[in-house]
């Protein structure tokens, strides 16, 4: 949608009486890049659509992290109820404008994916975690 003279207008005047307001887009600009790069990531590794009910991939944001994890059925239990079992986990920080990258370990804690511990764009994490070169993410 192509913004008017009189809405570009509206926003200045938003922005010149409240600076957090341009912060504030920023922020949902970056948001919606990172579920457009997570959603074309979730298209390429998914699973076919008959297997989803046994095992598929999911992501979510929370505040500056984004977590991609394996959706199971339990071992044992409910077969309605889900299992996740993290994968992958990039953090934004906003300082130095990075995503710094982490793989979960046997221990159960996030720790720094050392081959590259922090990459540009989401982008560039969604390629990183698709490739897998050193077999951390997905085994």
């Amino acid at each position: 949608m192509a913004l008017t003279r009189d809405s570009k207008k509206a926003v200045v005047a938003r922005i010149e009486r409240d600076p957090s307001f341009a912060r504030a887009r920023l922020e949902e600009i970056e948001l919606a890049r990172v579920r457009r790069a997570m959603d074309a990531f979730m298209q390429q590794r998914r699973p076919p659509p008959h297997i989803r009910a046994k095992v598929d991939l999911g992501f979510r944001v929370i505040g500056r992290s984004i977590e991609i994890f394996e959706v199971r059925p339990p071992w044992r239990g409910p077969p309605d109820e889900k299992h996740e079992s993290p994968i992958a986990k990039a953090t934004y920080v906003k300082a130095r404008r990075v995503w710094r990258v982490f793989w979960q370990r046997r221990d159960l804690k996030w720790h720094s994916y050392e081959p590259v511990p922090e990459v540009k764009t989401v982008e560039e994490f969604a390629a990183l975690v698709s490739e897998d070169a050193h077999a951390c993410f997905f085994g």
